[in-house]
């Protein structure tokens, strides 16, 4: 098979047949570096026929921070990954390590898509900034996750001044019980800055669904990250 570049470098987020999300982080350190490593991998993935090997999608995203960038793949299942890091990984980061030396690979986590929203089912902007809220609990309670999504579905459907700019979010729990990962998509950073910046504790009013969201118990952390759609790739015909 060959390889489709996506068109707005977006993955099909809820599409069917995913049976895990694999979201890590890579450091590259410098805003042209970012750029590069992204030409790197365009050029490395495309060059070779996609591999079969129960891979959906592969996505990546350039950080706002100007030095790491967001990797999210979509797999039929575990074993579909374990097989692709046994035959078609390491020629791969071999030839974006040659390309761009110095990569630094953070960590892995695996994720299933748990509920997903949208402001509008019509809705067909084209997010140029994706949010990305990590938040991480004390120890493995698959319940737990899911009883913290869906307050912040309570939240947002409650939400008396929902901002205009933000288009859909997808929450993602973690196979091992411990995070949840939202992937929100919003029509700009500036947009999302603005949310922040409203009279509410994060993008919500100051109301009794937003409050039992931020003061859920058993959450020990939580990261807020700003990226931009860079690339994403899936089979071709």
């Amino acid at each position: 098979m060959t390889v489709t570049v996506q068109p707005d470098s977006r993955p099909d987020l809820t599409r069917t047949g995913v049976g895990v999300i694999k979201v890590s982080t890579w450091d590259v350190g410098t805003p042209e570096r970012q750029r590069a490593v992204v030409d790197a991998i365009a050029e490395a993935w495309r060059s070779r026929a996609w591999p079969d090997a129960g891979l959906l999608s592969y996505s990546v995203h350039i950080g706002e921070d100007g030095r790491t960038l967001l990797h999210y793949s979509q797999w039929t299942g575990e074993d579909a990954y374990q097989e692709f890091v046994r035959t078609f990984r390491d020629e791969r980061n071999a030839e974006i390590d040659a390309a761009v030396p110095g990569v630094e690979r953070l960590g892995l986590q695996s994720y299933e898509l748990y509920r997903s929203g949208a402001l509008g089912a019509d809705d067909r902007r084209v997010p140029g900034c994706v949010v990305i809220v990590d938040v991480e609990f004390e120890g493995p309670d698959p319940a737990r996750q899911r009883a913290w999504v869906d307050g912040v579905f309570e939240a947002l459907a409650t939400e008396p001044h929902p901002h205009p700019g933000g288009i859909s979010g997808h929450f993602h729990i973690s196979v091992d019980g411990t995070r949840v990962l939202n992937y929100a998509e919003w029509e700009s950073a500036e947009a999302h800055r603005e949310a922040l910046a409203g009279p509410g504790d994060g993008v919500g009013s100051r109301t009794e669904q937003w409050a039992r969201v931020q003061n859920f118990p058993g959450v020990t952390g939580a990261g807020v990250n700003r990226y931009t759609p860079a690339l994403s790739l899936s089979a071709g015909v």
